[in-house]
């Protein structure tokens, strides 16, 4: 266990933001999951841009790195354009 005041603020911070991260990565997951899983071709496309918002925002704060976010986002484009 740590000894230090400073180690110890450390550890509450870290498991705060860890928290806060993992809210927002669960979220943003999610999304996608119910993007791809939307077989509509219009739901589908009224959707990319929030989740492409999502994913960017996510890149953006270093909770995901920014080429898996534009890997998703190519991914989800994608599906979409295959969607009848």
């Amino acid at each position: 266990m740590a000894n230090h005041k400073s180690s110890l603020k450390r550890i509450r911070q870290t498991a705060t933001r860890k928290a806060h991260n993992h809210y927002y990565a669960k979220t943003a997951r999610n999304a996608v999951r119910d993007l791809r899983a939307t077989k509509e071709k219009a739901a589908a496309a009224a959707m990319l841009p929030k989740v492409s918002s999502m994913l960017d925002k996510l890149a953006k704060r270093n909770i995901i790195h920014r080429n898996k976010a534009a890997n998703l986002k190519s991914s989800l484009a994608i599906y979409i354009n295959k969607l009848a």
